[in-house]
């Protein structure tokens, strides 16, 4: 009997350590990291599983090309980027902005050139995601230099240069995900914008695994923006000495994860100046200006994109 007990008892051990072995042996090939170099879509090009290159590009059209809740330009606009960042630690990219109709709206024919390039912007900067806890969730750090380029109409438009500091926080346990962005003008009036948001994200769609971002998701958000009198003044123009409480923002955002590193995004928002009728009088005559006929602080507006990381 003893023996018998004795042979049960190797037969789980061996058992229970051999299932242990062969779930060990599963997990090994996915856990350790791939030795060389590696590669794929949505990941970038990597050295024995630390990322050394990712190359982000996005195609975009938007409804209206709008500015701190105001119209630059009251037709649609075409918006392709490039992005690419070394090691998750520095970044360089660059915008442009193509009128796609005539006039868009732009005194002096400033907007006058469908299918030109009216703005270029070069940036380059540091970006990291610092990994917190599950509570917290993960801080994401940017702080980059821009300098804007406006070809062609220096006797007009000054080109411009920006530092720009965006702090945002995953939703974590606490189901909100905060965004702080923080913008100086250098160049032209020296201000300062603020721009706040709050959004959370609701999967529609899952991934095929727990750790998959959602096939389809959609982020409903709204956000505040706050200008200094510099910052104001360089908007609204001469004679305007009137800081605070700027933009309103109510925007909700779909995206389609296609594919590892190919999605589609769309967005729809409504915005204007709620909380102080100064500035909601300096916007409405600003539109009325810039947007030829849209005599109102308040404007819908949307875009979608085609986005590739790889």
């Amino acid at each position: 009997m003893k023996t018998t007990k004795l042979i049960m008892s190797f037969a789980c051990a061996a058992s229970l350590f051999g299932g242990a072995f062969a779930q060990e042996s599963e997990k090994a090939p996915e856990e350790s990291a791939p030795k060389g170099w590696s590669h794929a879509m949505g990941e970038g090009l990597a050295y024995n599983g630390n990322p050394v290159l990712n190359i982000e590009t996005s195609l975009g059209v938007d409804s209206r090309y709008m500015t701190y809740g105001l119209i630059d330009g009251k037709d649609p606009i075409f918006r392709p980027n490039i992005t690419m960042t070394a090691a998750n630690w520095a970044y360089f990219a660059v915008e442009g902005l193509f009128d796609i109709t005539k006039g868009n709206g732009k005194r002096g024919g400033y907007g006058n050139r469908a299918g030109k390039l009216q703005t270029l912007d070069a940036s380059i900067g540091l970006w990291h995601e610092f990994e917190i806890n599950d509570d917290v969730g993960t801080l994401t750090v940017d702080f980059s230099y821009m300098y804007e380029w406006l070809p062609r109409h220096h006797d007009y438009m000054r080109d411009t240069q920006y530092f720009d500091l965006v702090l945002s926080l995953s939703e974590g346990s606490h189901w909100i995900a905060p965004k702080l962005w923080i913008e100086r003008d250098i160049m032209i009036d020296d201000g300062t914008y603020v721009n706040l948001e709050l959004g959370h994200r609701f999967t529609l769609v899952k991934g095929e695994k727990e750790d998959d971002d959602p096939v389809l998701a959609l982020t409903p958000a709204v956000a505040q923006g706050f200008g200094n009198t510099l910052r104001t003044h360089g908007y609204f123009g001469k004679g305007f000495s009137h800081g605070g409480v700027m933009d309103t923002c109510i925007k909700g955002t779909l995206r389609w994860n296609i594919a590892d590193g190919v999605a589609l995004e769309g967005y729809l928002a409504y915005t204007d100046y709620l909380f102080d009728s100064t500035m909601r009088d300096a916007a409405r005559a600003y539109n009325a200006e810039w947007g030829k006929g849209c005599d109102h602080s308040w404007n819908f507006f949307g875009g979608i994109a085609l986005k590739l990381s790889f």
